[in-house]
């Protein structure tokens, strides 16, 4: 029998694929998007992404001296969020994708913050880091591009010390049928027609919209956090469920 057929499937958007084309696929996104990318997050959430992520932010509570690694992160807006709150701390953002991490380098904040930051090209499934590195992990709007989002999680568990938090930002599911159909009905017809206006890329937010859909709901999520070592794990819904804050300790 051939690897191609002991391998494992996954979800890209509708999708199913083998596990090892999806973090191909997924930098392909990334890659076609990263120029436009803070643009679109505002434009498709009307800018209540910023909401959130000050919501993040108020429950994390980040505090001087400590050690973030922001996974999935992108053009560095959590970690951006965090330093300025936490005072004198150090931030590591993470990303498979090196253009997201190119963007994030160009903005007046990363630039302002050289100092307290670092910008890695990694794998949020296979950490280049120590054991007990990190007293914060956050990810914001990226375990779900996960090939496998549990490998993730105790990822995270490994590299966070004792004492350390986990926090994860991401799109769920609205628990009442009405207003969860009102919001696909917008996500699949007019989120990626805002991508082909916006970006000049239509196909990579409809898997962005898929994506969201396929995620486990609030509760399920919440045992995968709990079955990665953490304790005190809960969540709390964002704009009645569109999106949710899990949090998690290693103890």
């Amino acid at each position: 029998m051939s690897t191609e057929d002991t391998q494992g499937t996954t979800h890209f958007g509708f999708q199913t694929v083998r596990e090892s084309e999806k973090a191909g696929r997924v930098q392909g996104v990334f890659n076609s998007v990263a120029s436009k990318y803070d643009i679109m997050n505002d434009v498709m959430s009307m800018g209540i992404h910023r909401v959130w992520k000050d919501a993040m932010m108020d429950w994390l509570a980040p505090r001087p001296n400590t050690r973030l690694l922001d996974v999935a992160g992108g053009t560095g807006d959590i970690s951006f969020r965090y330093l300025k709150r936490a005072g004198n701390a150090h931030a590591t953002v993470l990303d498979l994708t090196e253009p997201m991490l190119v963007e994030g380098r160009k903005r007046a904040d990363a630039e302002a913050m050289s100092d307290s930051l670092n910008w890695v090209v990694g794998d949020a499934m296979k950490l280049p880091f120590e054991d007990n590195t990190f007293d914060v992990y956050t990810i914001s709007f990226g375990i779900r591009n996960v090939t496998r989002p549990q490998i993730a999680l105790n990822e995270a568990y490994r590299v966070l010390k004792p004492g350390g938090r986990l926090m994860v930002l991401e799109f769920s599911q609205i628990p009442n049928d009405m207003m969860q159909w009102v919001y696909d009905r917008y996500s699949f017809n007019v989120i990626p027609r805002m991508g082909q206006v916006i970006a000049n890329d239509f196909d990579s937010y409809q898997y962005l919209v898929e994506s969201i859909r396929n995620f486990p709901d609030q509760d399920t999520f919440l045992g995968m956090v709990k079955t990665a070592g953490f304790a005190n794990a809960k969540y709390r819904n964002l704009s009645l469920g569109i999106a949710a804050l899990h949090s998690g300790w290693k103890i």
